[in-house]
């Protein structure tokens, strides 16, 4: 069996934030508009059903990891970069040969108690996470085995 991988994706709340996750039929949906190519190679390359997700509110006060979501499909092509009436809509991108993918993410959990960034910043074991780094602007990254479970004890959650 492959080995579990985890993640961080963001949202800005008032465009998709964890409460419109758990609205959505089977708390699932597509995690559209990634418009970068380093975190559309993340998703399209290295994504993989079960993998783990945690659920971040960028541009917000405060900014903070408010749950969890876990991988729900393979990667597929993202359908909005056809659809010339999207903001996402990209103009070089064709049926036979896509630009921009999309993965499927479900709720696990939204966390009773945020972690806030802020109080992320002054923990040692978290010192080398992405989302901490300065001028790291990536929508979707990476985290490691010892981020998840330390985040997670920071919420008071079981990973």
């Amino acid at each position: 069996m492959a080995e579990t991988k985890y993640w961080l994706m963001k949202s800005e709340p008032d465009e998709f934030g964890i409460d419109d996750l758990a609205s959505r039929e089977n708390q699932t949906t597509y995690w559209e508009g990634i418009r970068n190519y380093q975190a559309r190679n993340f998703m399209r390359d290295d994504m993989k059903p079960g993998h783990k997700v945690f659920f971040y509110h960028s541009r917000a006060n405060p900014l903070a990891i408010v749950g969890t979501m876990e991988v729900a499909s393979e990667p597929y092509p993202d359908p909005s970069q056809f659809d010339p009436s999207s903001k996402y809509f990209d103009e070089k991108a064709t049926e036979e040969k896509p630009r921009w993918f999309l993965v499927d993410v479900r709720l696990i959990r939204k966390f009773e108690k945020p972690v806030l960034r802020d109080d992320m910043k002054d923990v040692d074991e978290l010192a080398e996470m992405l989302l901490l780094k300065k001028g790291s602007r990536l929508s979707i990254q990476p985290v490691t085995a010892q981020e998840w479970r330390k985040v997670h004890e920071m919420a008071g959650e079981k990973p």
